[in-house]
């Protein structure tokens, strides 16, 4: 297909219209009008919430890799944005803490998809008392151009999306999920991720680009990817075991060991000294002193573990201070932290 020049870079992007995405289209068009349990293996468990009962059909059409529902998030009547909406599920555990007319809006370039969505919604009425379908604002439209105003959205998510994207449609995904967030809004995500060497091969394999698994990147290399676009802070809270794409049933010469990866990009003005990255480590002074503060806006209190990132972790471990253990990386965070 010929690729036509374009001013705008958003639809140089767009009118590219690779083969992956149109196999992409297909898969996800296939799963709405039939849903594959197995499509997608999530290890997070459903959250059982008081008074929330999510249909079958919904929870069959979990199509992701994790969760992007953190109760921490969803405070005050939040305005959320969920990105390839799948059968519905999120949106609706979503608008279980929203409870106002369009107070989540659904992305997604399948009208099969949506529509699932729309039918799902009538079900989920019927089970539960307090939703009405017109809490979510079902949207056609995709994550590189989305329909959404700037500086409007205060939790933004897709689960197992932006990992169908190559290098420069990701950036672009993103960018377009800072634009829409309000200041200190949070990005909350679920992709696999693997730090082996993905050949060529698999990566450029359609179709297992579009089940998310031959686009997983280094960890570490998404997370650059998410503080280039201008993320303050990171948080990572989960790390599990998710894929293994062996040579057996793939074109590759080694077992391939692919994680999925839950994060949250919180829009907070960049740091002077770089992105505040919290990996699970964590502070612990056992000194003699009433407590340890290094004048940096860090004070740590006997025997007090305190959540730190990355950055504040090493300058403590620079320190050479016997009196204070850093832990390594648990790559499971649960806020209370240092910054």
């Amino acid at each position: 297909m010929r690729i036509t020049a374009d001013d705008n870079p958003k639809n140089n992007i767009k009118n590219m219209s690779t083969a992956y995405l149109e196999t992409t289209k297909n898969v996800y068009k296939e799963a709405a009008e039939n849903p594959q349990v197995g499509l997608c293996c999530t290890t997070t468990p459903i959250w059982q919430l008081p008074g929330l009962d999510i249909p079958v059909r919904m929870q069959q059409m979990n199509y992701g890799c994790g969760s992007t529902v953190h109760p921490r998030d969803l405070v005050k009547n939040p305005r959320v944005l969920y990105v390839g909406v799948g059968g519905g599920m999120e949106l609706l555990q979503f608008a279980y803490f929203s409870r106002q007319k369009n107070g989540v809006i659904g992305v997604d370039v399948v009208d099969e998809m949506l529509q699932a969505s729309r039918d799902n919604f009538k079900e989920a009425e019927a089970l539960n008392p307090w939703f009405k379908s017109e809490f979510v604002d079902l949207k056609k439209g995709d994550a590189l151009n989305l329909p959404v105003e700037d500086n409007s959205i205060d939790v933004a998510a897709q689960n197992c999306l932006f990992n169908i994207f190559k290098h420069d449609e990701l950036k672009l995904a993103l960018q377009e999920m800072y634009r829409v967030l309000k200041p200190h809004g949070r990005l909350v995500m679920s992709d696999p991720i693997c730090e082996q060497p993905i050949n060529e091969t698999l990566r450029e394999d359609e179709r297992l680009r579009a089940l998310c698994l031959s686009g997983s990147l280094p960890l570490w290399d998404y997370i650059k990817m998410i503080t280039d676009c201008g993320f303050g802070t990171v948080e990572i809270r989960a790390k599990r075991p998710y894929r293994i794409l062996d040579p057996k049933h793939y074109a590759t010469n080694e077992l391939l060991f692919i994680e999925s990866v839950e994060v949250c990009a919180i829009k907070d003005p960049m740091p002077a000294d770089g992105p505040c990255v919290f990996t699970g480590k964590t502070a612990i002074y056992f000194g003699d002193d009433e407590c340890f503060d290094d004048n940096k806006g860090h004070v740590l209190m006997p025997n007090q573990p305190l959540a730190v990132c990355d950055k504040t972790g090493g300058a403590l471990a620079a320190l050479g201070r016997e009196d204070i253990f850093i832990s390594g990386s648990s790559f499971f965070y649960d806020g209370g932290g240092c910054c």
